[in-house]
């Protein structure tokens, strides 16, 4: 289990960059890490590796934003807000995961039985105010 350490927002984009090369129609990216830990970067620098020009923004509010204009779709999740399991077929979450595109959950291990098998855990803490740290998981 690897970890990189980003110590700025742009190393933690271009770490992102480089990672969304190698994704595929129907990946399941699940984010875990406190407020502020840097996940929406992240998906920032997800959406650059898939050529998309367009900006990365927080779903909290709105539990999804759909970005399609890159190489690959990509469906931004924020399970932050939702409190019970049973709202994930009201934003039709199943669909979404077989829908040719990226799947990524802010906030994914609030409803972890919900992600398929497939699904690759990313682990994000901050053990300062600059230094994230990424390390995907076994799930």
């Amino acid at each position: 289990m690897a970890t990189f350490t980003s110590n700025s927002a742009a190393e933690t984009i271009a770490f992102a960059r480089a990672w969304a090369q190698a994704l595929v129609p129907n990946d399941v990216v699940a984010l875990v890490g406190d407020l502020g830990a840097g996940k929406t970067h992240f998906v920032k620098g997800l959406l650059r590796g898939l050529e998309s020009t367009e900006e990365a923004t927080s779903p909290t509010f709105t539990l999804i934003h759909e970005y399609r204009g890159g190489r690959l779709p990509l469906f931004h999740f924020d399970f932050y807000r939702l409190n019970q399991l049973s709202e994930l077929a009201e934003i039709g979450f199943d669909e979404y995961l077989d829908d040719g595109g990226v799947a990524v959950i802010e906030w994914a291990d609030r409803f972890p039985e919900a992600l398929p098998e497939r699904a690759r855990w990313l682990r994000i803490e901050a053990p300062s105010a600059s230094e994230r740290n990424f390390t995907e998981e076994e799930k």
